[in-house]
């Protein structure tokens, strides 16, 4: 193994107490002008067009790439029974499997719990997880039992010194949310920052070790200083690795996760890559587990979800052009992008209420974000709030004509969508929407008040508000309440906006959003961001020394958002949070390389192609 020394991580911001902690925030001066900005100078930092009432700005992002005359000429023979039959056959062939590892066949105590967890690791990354979860419950159980029983795991003191099958668990009994604790690494740390691996692993065995201290790493809560360790050792150690081998499985694997780590990555997206490094060197010690089974039975079933896939997505199309969304060209049409990323996480079949009900909410996010930014006035901006908080139809009585039918979308779609959750919540929600409706427009009305009048608010202000005007609390509440996954009063409390999970993930999309878009939106007269917020207040940094702080910003936030997911709480289980965590995930993936919702023409477009539209081979 190679002899790594590593560097403590430079903070500029920081975290205090225990789980769950929060980043302090400077005091903060009240909103001065930036400077004066007239709305004619405004104008000229991006396209406009007039009308006999107004000039407006518009954005100029690019049309939609997805015509509903391509979306409707999609086909599948994947809705075929045969093929639902067949995946019936192998499911349980594989539960056959699970039983033969319950049975003992391994020899060791080592190779017992190793057994267990590669099983489940690997039907997971697959994407199959969810026809297993009694076997998967029984597995974790029997680790966790031997876990407790020992201590510290499986350390020292039972006898078996191995880093991977302690890595690969904590990682895998922390996201079933078993109380676990990653102070089982300590007894691993070696001199100058490194880890010590098993003195007989092969060198296959060594890199496929650290891989899984790596990926264990990832799922972090806050001040867990040996996780951080760990995080960097494994982070040298694998990329020294990558520059000196040729391509193989397990360097595609690594390639992989380090490329999106465990906050950024899909479950499909990660299913469909796996399946074409997912071989017989993964489980070489489980003679018994027929590895071509299981990948047959991850294609089928990614491939019957792309029917599924290809119904709801022709309705969203259709919807979308109905709406006479289609018509308004200073609008971004993401629709089609918006239902990938549901898809991506969101992949039991049963949940297409909450895929449909989230593509369509994020689209409207998306309108009125347009609208709000930069077409409408300020006095159509007013009267279109006003009516949404009278919430009635005739409001449109009172609004530009291209308000009026933006105005009825939204009315009935969130109406709809009540009726959906009454349903499944067997009670009246469409109270919990409309007061998010009026708290975003309100948020929105406020970042319209700074562009109108070229104030530049304090950092703390602006993070607050936008916070709520990013929209994740419209893309999760109503969502999420279309599942059969009961929400009653106090568990909501838990992860709606204000609680501390939903002010979290909202942070994490606002700070990552801006660094991505406060470059184009400042060109279009949108001075407030956090990065020009925060430069105000520190003259000494420049853009870049701001986008540095805040990405550690938004890594610490993501420890914090891990221990609000994880932590053990009777009031709200995971179940209850993990969609709202994946919606956090998903968005957080679109902005990985750019602002992937204005600019959807590259990272984006190929993942619908590789996630929706395109069946994996057989």
């Amino acid at each position: 193994m190679a002899l790594l020394s590593v560097a403590p991580l430079h903070k500029p911001f920081t975290t205090s107490g225990h789980h769950p902690s929060s980043t302090t925030m400077p005091t903060l001066p009240v909103c001065t002008p930036r400077k004066t900005v007239t709305p004619s100078i405004i104008m000229c930092l991006t396209a406009a067009v007039s009308d006999a009432a107004a000039t407006r700005r518009i954005a100029n992002h690019h049309s939609n790439l997805w015509a509903d005359d391509f979306i409707h000429s999609l086909s599948t023979h994947y809705e075929a029974p045969s093929y639902r039959e067949r995946a019936e056959r192998l499911i349980k062939e594989v539960k056959e499997m699970f039983t033969e590892i319950e049975d003992g066949l391994s020899i060791t105590p080592l190779s017992d719990l190793l057994s267990r967890l590669s099983m489940v690791d690997s039907i997971e990354r697959l994407g199959i997880d969810r026809h297993f979860k009694m076997e998967i419950e029984s597995a974790l159980d029997y680790v966790h039992s031997y876990w407790t029983e020992k201590g510290i795991g499986c350390g020292r003191e039972s006898g078996v010194t191995d880093l991977n099958s302690t890595a690969l668990g904590l990682r895998t009994l922390r996201l079933h949310g078993y109380p676990v604790s990653s102070s089982v690494l300590e007894q691993f740390k070696a001199e100058k920052g490194q880890f010590a691996t098993s003195s007989i692993q092969t060198d296959q065995g060594e890199i496929r070790t650290i891989f899984n201290l790596f990926r264990a790493s990832l799922v972090a809560f806050p001040n867990e200083k040996v996780m951080e360790q760990a995080q960097i050792f494994s982070t040298i150690y694998l990329k020294e690795y990558l520059e000196k081998i040729p391509l193989s499985s397990l360097s595609r694997q690594i390639e992989y996760v380090m490329e999106y780590g465990w906050h950024t990555t899909l479950p499909r997206l990660e299913a469909r890559h796996y399946m074409d490094v997912f071989g017989y060197n993964e489980m070489p010690w489980m003679s018994y587990v027929n590895i071509e089974k299981l990948l047959e039975l991850a294609k089928l079933e990614f491939n019957i979800f792309h029917s599924i896939q290809q119904r709801e997505l022709k309705h969203i199309s259709r919807w979308w052009k109905d709406s006479g969304f289609s018509q308004m060209n200073f609008v971004r049409h993401r629709h089609v992008e918006y239902y990938t990323l549901a898809s991506c996480f969101a992949i039991d079949p049963e949940h297409s209420a909450f895929r449909v009900s989230f593509a369509k909410m994020c689209h409207l996010v998306t309108v009125l974000d347009d609208i709000y930014d930069t077409f409408g006035t300020m006095e159509e901006l007013q009267l279109f709030t006003a009516a949404v908080k009278r919430w009635d139809p005739s409001a449109t009585d009172s609004l530009p004509e291209y308000m009026k039918r933006v105005y009825t979308v939204l009315y009935e779609t969130v109406n709809e969508m009540a009726q959906v959750a009454k349903k499944t919540q067997g009670r009246d929600t469409i109270n919990y929407a409309r007061h998010a409706w009026e708290a975003y427009l309100d948020s929105y009305m406020k970042e319209a008040e700074w562009i109108s009048t070229g104030c530049l608010p304090t950092f703390e202000e602006y993070y607050e508000n936008g916070k709520i005007s990013f929209g994740y609390r419209i893309s999760m509440l109503q969502p999420t309440l279309s599942m059969d996954i009961p929400f009653p009063h106090h568990i909501l409390q838990e992860i709606d906006y204000p609680s501390r999970f939903s002010s979290l993930a909202a942070g994490i999309l606002r700070l990552k959003g801006d660094t991505r878009c406060y470059q184009a939106d400042s060109a279009r007269g949108e001075e407030a961001s956090c990065i020009s917020c925060y430069m105000k207040e520190n003259p000494g940094l420049t853009g870049e020394d701001v986008v540095n702080h805040i990405h550690v910003m938004v890594d610490d936030l993501i420890k914090e958002l891990n221990w609000e997911l994880l932590k053990p709480d009777c009031n709200a289980p995971i179940s209850s949070k993990k969609h709202g965590y994946d919606i956090c995930r998903a968005v957080h993936h679109g902005y990985k390389y750019r602002d992937g919702y204005s600019v959807a023409t590259n990272e984006i477009k190929d993942l619908v192609m590789i996630t929706v539209l395109e069946p994996v081979p057989l």
